[in-house]
């Protein structure tokens, strides 16, 4: 079947079988920064935005995904680089596979309180697992981005 999606801000139509998960279709269709980790919903490292909020895109049914928005990491480049320069000028940066999921994420929370505080920080991105770092010059990072109004 076919559906439509706007992803980063393009609308595209894909072929997709209905027990198809967002995250194999984008991977298919060559969006590769959308990464596949555990497959159940633990880690986090396929997340996307679902018309601006956090999803494991390995737990949505790209079908459920009809007529709506979806961002890669493509789609917020420059807030991605922002994170990214803090990352390393912090050291929280190793492997650099879940990188993509993270940046989302953080991006979101920005959008949604760009004012967080240290465990609302930690409650948000409960969801998305690192195993290189021990999450301290992360945490740093984060809050270093959400203070950024450039």
């Amino acid at each position: 079947m076919k559906i439509d999606l706007t992803i980063n801000k393009q609308k595209r139509t894909f072929l997709v079988e209905p027990n198809e998960y967002l995250l194999d279709v984008l991977r298919r269709y060559d969006y590769h920064s959308v990464r596949r980790g555990c497959d159940n919903t633990s880690c986090g490292v396929c997340t996307v935005l679902l018309d601006g909020k956090p999803v494991p895109s390995c737990s949505v049914l790209a079908i459920r995904c009809e007529n709506r928005d979806i961002t890669t990491v493509e789609g917020i480049e420059k807030e991605a680089e922002k994170l990214a320069h803090y990352f390393g000028e912090l050291g929280a940066d190793q492997c650099g596979y879940c990188n993509p999921s993270m940046a989302l994420t953080v991006y979101a929370l920005k959008r949604e309180n760009k004012n967080a505080g240290d465990e609302d920080i930690k409650s948000y991105l409960v969801g998305n697992l690192c195993r290189c770092t021990g999450y301290v010059a992360q945490h740093e990072a984060i809050k270093r981005y959400l203070g950024d109004e450039s």
